[in-house]
């Protein structure tokens, strides 16, 4: 079966109403899933944890996202004394606005017939499409960094001095991830992506590239183990601890949206993108049509599934051990991962004839690098053992009452055995000795 993939040239070309219909369906689609994600979130958390979820707004607790909006928008927005007022309102604008921005180009299906008009089901797409996704992205931490500053606190500063360092530490893997895909799909325009995909989906090819990805975008969204810049037994709130109201709110959009965003790219990247898994793949109308975004919709919500469950599961990381997994683990395998994939493609080939020959070797380095990410981590996240105490030369026993007051034992040296005495004897009565007798 042949699919109408879109290509670069089928885009630019529909009417202003077109695009403007595009781009509030991709708006809608932005606001829409994190408003079922709280919902779904704190429902799975509740079943996975044996407890009570949300059942108390609207039937079975289902208008408990909108009851929250509402709760917000209507809370009075406080602004503390001493905060720079500019940067502390724009801060939240600038977390949301390059979130929805990054979906511009996140390709939803092929070509379609809309009153008429055939057009991709995509919004626009770039030569360098997922480059513009990693710049786009990149300006949100801007956000996180500005709203610590700005806030005139010593706790958000910490937070937004955390994000700082995590972004930088993960988006170096990151970048390497997609590189590896540049390099076997031969183009970094997300409908070229998709296209190359058609036969095999780079999660089996490029299988370390998919592991260090999904890794690296829960640290990326700052999410559970990973959510280091709101810690809350440390930092308090983090970054939004002196937010409140609708600039509260943003920022917790702006993180569900982040979510969305970068489990659309993992599934545009690694998992054929708006195709149909197999076996559907198999009918002909699976991949025509509409339908390809009921499958794009599965494939994010399996992401999002995986983040709360993370959320649910795992405790958080010591900050020590997310930067030496960033610069130790994921940046230096990475790396060589990608050189791997260069090496193969240019020793055996890029043409027809050896395409099978080079999917089946990227395929089985890729298992064999991604055993090796695993032995990294376990050997990185593992407990040290205690060392041996080394045979010590006997030391004299230390007399803590020698200066005339109790005095504490320095290392090494030994306290005497300790003695209970006995109760003193009481002195015999003689008036009452000869009473007796």
């Amino acid at each position: 079966m042949t699919m109408d993939f879109p290509s670069l040239a089928d885009f630019g070309h529909d009417p202003w109403w077109l695009i403007l219909i595009k781009a509030v369906a991709v708006f809608g689609f932005l606001v829409a899933n994190p408003l079922a994600a709280i919902l779904i979130e704190r429902k799975v958390m509740a079943r996975m944890q044996t407890r009570i979820g949300p059942n108390r707004v609207g039937p079975r607790g289902l208008l408990q996202s909108l009851a929250d909006g509402v709760k917000l928008a209507l809370k009075e927005g406080i602004i503390p004394t001493g905060v720079d007022k500019v940067i502390y309102v724009a801060a939240p604008i600038i977390a949301v606005v390059p979130a929805v921005m990054a979906f511009a180009v996140i390709p939803f299906g092929p070509m379609v017939s809309v009153f008429g008009h055939q057009t991709p089901l995509q919004l626009t797409d770039l030569p360098v499409g997922v480059l513009y996704v990693l710049a786009v992205t990149s300006v949100g931490v801007y956000g996180i960094v500005l709203a610590g500053w700005s806030s005139g606190s010593t706790y958000p500063l910490l937070g937004g001095l955390r994000s700082t360092a995590q972004v930088i530490s993960y988006e170096i893997a990151m970048g390497l991830t997609f590189a590896a895909v540049f390099l076997d799909a031969g183009t970094m325009s997300t409908s070229g992506i998709v296209a190359a995909q058609e036969h095999h989906w780079y999660v089996l090819l490029l299988l370390p590239s998919f592991v260090i990805y999904a890794i690296s975008m829960v640290g990326e969204t700052n999410r559970a183990p990973f959510d280091l810049p709101e810690a809350e037994g440390e930092l308090v709130g983090g970054f939004h601890t002196e937010y409140s109201s609708l600039k509260f709110a943003m920022f917790m959009l702006a993180e569900y949206i982040n979510m969305v965003t970068v489990s659309a790219l993992a599934t545009t990247l690694f998992l054929g993108g708006w195709q149909a898994p197999w076996p559907v793949s198999m009918f002909d109308w699976a991949n025509s049509g509409w339908w390809p975004i009921l499958w794009f919709t599965l494939k994010v919500w399996v992401f999002l599934f995986v983040f709360i469950w993370l959320r649910t599961s795992l405790p958080r990381l010591r900050y020590d051990q997310f930067m030496n997994l960033g610069w130790k683990v994921l940046i230096p395998i990475s790396l060589s991962w990608v050189m791997v994939v260069a090496v193969i493609r240019v020793a055996i080939g890029s043409d027809d004839d050896a395409d099978l020959t080079r999917s089946l070797v990227s395929a089985a380095a890729g298992l064999v690098v991604t055993a090796l990410i695993g032995y990294a981590i376990w050997r990185l996240m593992r407990l040290p053992k205690e060392p041996a105490a080394p045979d010590r030369p006997a030391q004299p026993t230390f007399d803590p009452m020698a200066g005339g007051f109790p005095v504490p034992p320095l290392p090494g040296q030994v306290l005497p055995p300790r003695t209970i005495p006995l109760p003193p004897t009481p002195p015999s009565d003689p008036v009452k000795e000869t009473t007796d007798a």
